[in-house]
């Protein structure tokens, strides 16, 4: 008899690690982790993970004849500063391999006779404002507006959602038998912001990135202008969302995709923030244009209110307490001697 599982892909980011920590301290004992790389020693025995890449087909083939899955979170990507260096790997990873995962809901859908629950994360990426003029006028965006992404990534998830939204709606649509179509479900992600991980360059990184300069004594150029704004999100909330969405009742959802919000912050107020934290910080703006012209492009906010209404979202963390009850305290500690 095939094992029940929930699977979890990109297992080893930070949003996998904090999901299968809360998974796991929830009492779900049947997780399949999947990831290019290994877990921390600290996740023994908390799932079966698997080291592997989700462009394997040979591996996906195995999964299907071992477990039965019943749920997917599909973390698994190439990230926004990466794709735009690699757009062609960027569209294997993101689109080739979501595409494949779709498929394998499918058969166990199938196979089941019950929809399998599918969590997509997307990005504020989706959106595309062509002006300041446009990004002032249209400061809290809704799903179906400005869909027009300027980056790979962000075009990939739009294109991830899309595919979702068929697999869910109209997969084999033209099939002489009713197929089992999968329960797709997403949310689109505002600027994630972690206490835990080092910036890696991405786009939003510019709010962190001053916080650990500050902490190590360290000026800071921030690469975008100091009036510009865009939504933003403490990493605690980003997994109270997935998990959130994936356990409200499928007749609750008017939407298959759903913006979540937490609050918006320009530069200039972030780096309030971090000089009332770090009196002596130092930090100067100068703009990378190629950069600025990304983040220029998404929105000042964004609304999540059918969010709020279909399954009663509420992030935990506004803006102050992100800063000094998560990011600055965490920080801090990461750097003392």
């Amino acid at each position: 008899m095939r094992k029940k599982v929930t699977l979890i892909t990109g297992a080893a980011g930070e949003v996998g690690q904090s999901l299968i920590t809360r998974l796991a301290e929830s009492g779900n004992a049947n997780l399949l982790t999947l990831d290019i790389r290994a877990l921390p020693d600290e996740f023994d025995g908390m799932s079966t993970h698997l080291v592997g890449d989700v462009l394997d087909h040979n591996l996906f083939s195995r999964l299907v004849a071992d477990y039965e899955i019943e749920q997917i979170f599909h973390l698994a990507a190439l990230l926004s500063t990466r794709a735009e260096y690699t757009p062609g790997a960027a569209h294997k990873v993101n689109v080739e391999g979501t595409m494949s995962l779709l498929e394998l809901a499918a058969e166990q859908s199938r196979w089941r006779g019950q929809p399998v629950v599918f969590i997509f994360p997307s990005s504020i990426a989706v959106y595309g404002l062509p002006d300041l003029e446009t990004k002032e006028k249209y400061a809290r965006v809704r799903e179906w507006e400005w869909n027009y992404p300027t980056t790979m990534y962000g075009c990939n998830k739009l294109y991830g959602e899309m595919l979702g939204n068929y697999f869910s709606k109209n997969y084999q649509q033209l099939s002489a038998e009713e197929p089992v179509k999968i329960d797709f479900r997403s949310v689109r992600y505002p600027g994630l912001i972690s206490a835990f991980t080092v910036p890696s360059g991405g786009t939003s990184d510019y709010a962190s990135e001053m916080i650990h300069a500050a902490a190590q004594g360290h000026d800071y150029t921030c690469f975008v202008r100091a009036g510009l704004a865009i939504p933003f999100m403490a990493m605690p909330d980003a997994v109270d969302a997935v998990l959130e969405l994936a356990a409200a009742p499928r007749e609750k959802l008017s939407r298959t995709v759903y913006n979540v919000g937490a609050f918006s912050l320009s530069a200039a107020k972030i780096h309030g923030l971090v000089q009332r934290a770090f009196p002596g910080a130092h930090v100067t703006f100068e703009p990378d244009p190629k950069r600025q012209n990304i983040a220029e492009s998404w929105p000042i906010d964004v609304d999540d209110s059918p969010a709020r209404r279909d399954w009663g979202w509420e992030p935990k963390y506004d803006a102050g307490r992100t800063f000094t009850e998560y990011l600055i305290p965490n920080i801090k500690q990461r750097y003392q001697p």
